[in-house]
Parts: C-alpha cells; structure tokens; sequence
C-alpha cells in the first residue's frame, strides 16, 4: 500500500476511535448524571436544607438578643461558682461539645448523660435526650439550676448576679427595649436560646440537596445510598438527620450489651413513669457527627464506625459489612461544616 494511501486510512481509523471513546464517554456520563439525579431525588424525599436561623414566633430573633445571649452563653457568672459556662460542656470551637462521655458540673461531679451538641439542637422538636423540655428557650434555664451543673439555687440568684455586672444594664436593654426592667430569668432564657438558634452549620451535603450533583463525589454518594437503602432514614430524617421523634435504643437487643455501658438509662421513662416508654431516647441529629463523638446517651461508643454497626444491629437486626460501613461514614463527614471562628470567641463588651 501506498503510504499517500496508508496515511489517511490510519487517521481516519485513529478518528473512529477516538469518536466511539468520545461517545462511549458521553453516554457514561449522561448515566452518571442521571443516577446523581435519581440520587438527589432520593435524598429530598427524607432530608431538606438548613434554615439560616431556627426561627420561633413567640422568641423574636435580633441582634441584640442574640449578642446578649452570646454573652450569657460564655459567661461563668451562671455557675455558682463562676466555674463554668454554657460553653464549658458545649463548647463551639469543638463542634458544640466537649467530646467527653459526661460533663462535670460546677462541683466537679459528672452528669449521667452525654452533653449533645448545641449546634442546629433549636430544630428539634424535644430537647434533652428524654425530650423534657419542649425548646431551646425550655432547655436554656435547665442547667444553670441543675444542682449536678451549673447549681445556681433559683432564678432569683441567677437575676440578683447578673444584675450587679455593669456591662450587662445596656445589653439587656437593647436586647428588650419598653420593658421596665429586662432582668429576668425568662429573658435570660429567650437571649440564651436566640443565639442558639443562629447556631446552623450547612456543610457540602445542603448544596447537594439544592441540587448541585457534583457537591458529593462518587463515593460520598455511595454512602449517602447506602445510608438510604439500609433503612437509616427510617429514623435520621429532616433537616437535622434526626430530631424528629423518639425511639427505641435496642429494638433487637439489649443496648447496653453492645454499648457496654456501665448503667443501665431508662431514658423518657424517667420523665413520663410510662412503661411503654422505657429505653426510649430522642433521635440524635446526624449533622457533624464525625467531630461530635463520643456517642449515644451515655457517651458509651467512642468510634464514628462502631456506632453505626451498632446502631444497623441494634434498631435494623442488620450486620453490616466493612464496606457498608465505610460507605455510611464517608457519608456522614459530609454533614462536617466549617465553624465560624467568631462562633467560638466570647464577645469582648466593656
């Protein structure tokens, strides 16, 4: 063959495959696109995007609310002993926690129960792991006069303090403006729990969620099915992942066996005397869970990948495998925001 021949001949073949890699191409990434489609479909019909603030109709959020409760939220004033603040055992430059299985209180004693992160905690429908208190403005009093925690002796106590600091006779008054006199306990309360509900962490899974595919990367969207597929949604829904509703720990077996955890919690019996309610906990939210460890209730389970083999057998009678496992945590560090760094910074007021 001529090589004025064989020249042509070999580019047109060489074009053909390239052509036939081009389409072949274009055809696998129509299929991902539609799978990542089908995916996002998926997700929107168990999950749903951050709110900028958790709103509350009878707690307006302003500003100066909010700054006062930043303040009051860092200030050991509200312990008995100005030891230790709402930031000690939630503290936000940790993710709203202080990644201990218990927290000690003013006193030195420890708590019987895991402090949960604060952090997007306004959007549950109950809060504390019983679920006593109805909302963060219920929840934010609790501590200051849990003996065990802050152990300040009443509401009076906690007013008559805060009152004596100079720096504080501005901050209410701004924060609550036409009052006659601001300082109350149930104020403390509101501003404490106003600043609370600013606390949202959006991470790259609320971009997925808006519709951006490419936000999760192929294995992350393989562990956000298999989260799906598994059955983990039939609890961890909503904006938070959770948060939603009470349930069971152990529908399959005794938690603590599994836990090992050294007591035995009744969880919401103990507030309702209900026996139907016995080792029912509320469902923990799943935002940030990688950095919000340890886990459970009692803070019994110190590893992300063990609590979730755990949880599969415990609430699903499922055994996971290693790589199923591995697929649900790479999708849940999908849930880890970036925090602000003011967020983790008392404010300087003088």
């Amino acid at each position: 063959m001529k090589k004025s021949v064989f020249v042509p001949l070999m580019l047109a073949g060489m074009f053909m495959i390239f052509t036939s890699c081009q389409s072949k191409k274009k055809k696998d990434d129509e299929a991902k696109l539609k799978a990542s489609q089908e995916l996002l479909l998926k997700a929107q019909g168990f999950f749903k995007s951050l709110p900028k603030v958790a709103e509350n109709p009878d707690n307006e959020i302003t500003d100066a609310k909010v700054l006062l409760g930043k303040v009051l939220y860092f200030d050991v004033a509200l312990s008995k002993d100005n030891k230790i603040s709402c930031n000690s055992c939630h503290n936000l430059s940790t993710y709203g926690v202080d990644n201990l299985p218990v927290s000690p209180g003013n006193d030195g004693k420890n708590g019987t129960r895991n402090s949960p992160t604060v952090l997007n905690a306004a959007l549950d429908f109950v809060q504390f792991w019983d679920g006593r208190n109805k909302d963060v403005e219920e929840q934010a009093g609790g501590p200051i006069l849990n003996p065990v925690e802050m152990a300040m002796p009443n509401e009076k106590a906690v007013v008559d303090k805060i009152k004596k600091d100079s720096k504080y006779q501005k901050l209410f008054a701004d924060a609550y403006p036409g009052q006659k006199d601001p300082f109350t306990f149930e104020n403390i309360r509101k501003a404490i729990a106003a600043f609370e509900r600013t606390l949202m962490t959006p991470s790259k899974f609320d971009e997925f969620l808006s519709g951006k595919t490419e936000a999760l990367n192929d294995d992350e969207q393989k562990g956000l099915a298999t989260f799906m597929d598994q059955g983990c949604t039939t609890c961890h829904i909503g904006q938070n992942l959770g948060g939603t509703m009470f349930h069971k720990f152990g529908l399959f077996g005794n938690y603590w066996e599994m836990t090992q955890s050294k007591n035995i919690d009744n969880g919401r019996f103990d507030v309702t005397k209900n026996e139907a309610d016995k080792y029912f906990f509320k469902v923990s939210g799943l935002r940030n869970i990688e950095k919000t460890f340890p886990y459970f209730h009692d803070g019994s389970v110190a590893k992300l990948d063990d609590a979730v083999k755990i949880m599969a057998k415990l609430q699903l009678n499922k055994d996971l495998t290693e790589e199923q496992t591995a697929d649900i945590v790479t999708f849940l560090k999908t849930l880890t925001a970036s925090i602000p760094e003011d967020w983790a910074k008392a404010p300087e007021i003088k």
